[in-house]
């Protein structure tokens, strides 16, 4: 019997999922609950475990591929004579049904010049931004043939691959199933275009019309791939993180103002508390649950930072809940920490443990990387001294905490000491919070951490 493998849903805002990875190839033997392959969301990657024990028999979405949740991405067989089969022949036999007949594959196709007939005209409508919802609609006229295949013979990722590059999907032969153009296709189409430049020609665009609204981002000119030049796509993750970044940019004026900090005090009981507390609960003692707690206090006494901006309204939140910036090989994740106001030294110091790991191994859910009031960035593991950290939407304000050095400080009487100091900036949103309120906000974590008192351990 075969188990469909099916691309779940990650969360309830989310419609679809990006395969990034298959673990297993088809013919592989795969327990339940063993990975099977990698996702990627505009929330949140994750590894995907099997359904079901057996031979992984048919992969329908391969890798790049972009489905809405509930497709049937894979098939596991599960009879019993399949999963006892010799690898050999449940490979061949897997490989067989995973590769649909198909004619013989035609010579390369070179785009030709548009003929002087023109295509009839379809006017379709691009829908705003999705953090811009109540932007006027932007009206513009495409064949009515592109518009079909755009619609039905490309994902997603394919279109916005074309865009970035120029292509005019029309002109690229579609290998996927029902002819569906894949990423692989726009690729191969890249590289004919830089071997035969003179051949492939970019399609002319036509000039918007006066009465057309004046698009805010300019759009990038295509770049032909060279001999010494490698074009990798950009995966979910970091698309996303691109567009957040950009818009955060544009909604938001940035103001960020630096403090500098003794974290003398709070490096001695850290180095007092630590061998114990690694014995006790079985992970080591960080700055940052010591630098959470002062934020938390913090937000307690200026709760404007933990807010947000709801067009001419300001949105109060009851909930201290604080995003953790992580730096992961493929791109940046802000796990939170929910209630953080409710958790002692201990707890907080689990819940980053926690929440880190889980988020570098991808096992993090939708639901703890939504609902974050104030984030924490700590580029200072990094060895950087200070930082103009971008707000995270719809947030008002972002920590950045520098790397912590000893150096020579001028102390009580004139004297010199040897101190742990450390920059700690504060990104804010101005259209909300004035200079004076972070300003008093940050002297607040100041006294605080320079005056550290150890409570609930």
């Amino acid at each position: 019997m075969k188990v469909e493998v099916i691309m779940p849903q990650m969360g309830e805002s989310i419609a679809e999922g990006t395969v990034t990875k298959w673990l297993k190839r088809p013919g592989d033997y795969v327990r339940r609950d063993e990975p099977l392959f990698e996702i990627s969301t505009d929330k949140v990657d994750a590894e995907i475990p099997s359904p079901a024990e057996g031979v992984l028999a048919e992969v329908l979405v391969h890798e790049g591929e972009t489905v809405p949740i509930q497709t049937v991405v894979a098939y596991i067989e599960t009879d019993k004579e399949a999963v006892e089969a010799p690898p050999r022949e449940v490979s061949e036999r897997a490989a067989t049904e995973a590769v649909p007949p198909r004619e013989p594959a035609p010579e390369p196709t070179r785009a030709v010049p548009p003929t002087t007939e023109p295509s009839p005209m379809r006017e379709i409508i691009l829908p705003p931004h999705p953090w811009e919802k109540q932007k006027q609609e932007i009206r513009i006229t495409i064949p009515a043939e592109r518009a079909e295949r755009k619609a039905v013979r490309s994902s997603p990722v394919v279109e916005k691959l074309a865009q970035e590059y120029g292509i005019d999907l029309t002109q690229v032969e579609g290998t996927g199933r029902g002819g569906r153009v894949t990423k692989r296709d726009v690729l191969r189409y890249l590289e004919e275009r830089a071997a035969h430049p003179s051949e492939v020609r970019p399609q002319p665009v036509e000039a918007p019309s006066p009465e057309a609204p004046e698009l805010e981002t300019p759009l990038y000119p295509p770049y032909l791939p060279g001999e010494r030049v490698e074009i990798v796509p950009m995966s979910v993750m970091r698309k996303k993180i691109a567009e957040h970044m950009v818009y955060s940019k544009r909604v938001a004026p940035h103001v960020t103002t630096f403090f500098e900090i003794d974290m003398t005090r709070v490096s001695r009981l850290r180095e007092q508390l630590q061998p114990d507390f690694e014995q006790r609960h079985g992970i080591k003692l960080t700055y940052l649950p010591f630098i959470i707690q002062a934020c938390v206090s913090a937000l307690k006494a200026f709760p404007l930072l933990n807010a947000s901006v709801a067009e001419d309204k300001i949105v109060y939140k009851k909930d201290i809940n604080i995003g953790i910036a992580v730096a992961l090989e493929w791109g940046l994740i802000v796990p939170v920490i929910k209630n953080a106001d409710a958790l002692s030294l201990v707890g907080l110091a689990k819940a980053v443990h926690d929440l880190a790991t889980r988020a570098r191994n991808k096992q993090l859910k939708p639901e703890e990387v939504q609902g974050g009031t104030f984030t924490i960035t700590n580029p200072g593991v990094f060895g950087s001294l200070f930082g103009t950290p971008v707000i995270h939407q719809p947030q008002v304000a972002i920590l950045g905490v520098g790397r912590i050095t000893k150096r020579p400080v001028v102390v009580e009487d004139d004297a010199i000491a040897i101190r742990a100091m450390a920059y700690f900036s504060l990104s804010f949103d101005h259209r909300l919070i004035d200079g004076a309120i972070a300003d008093q906000f940050m002297a607040h974590i100041k006294r605080t951490l320079e005056s550290f008192e150890l409570t609930g351990v």
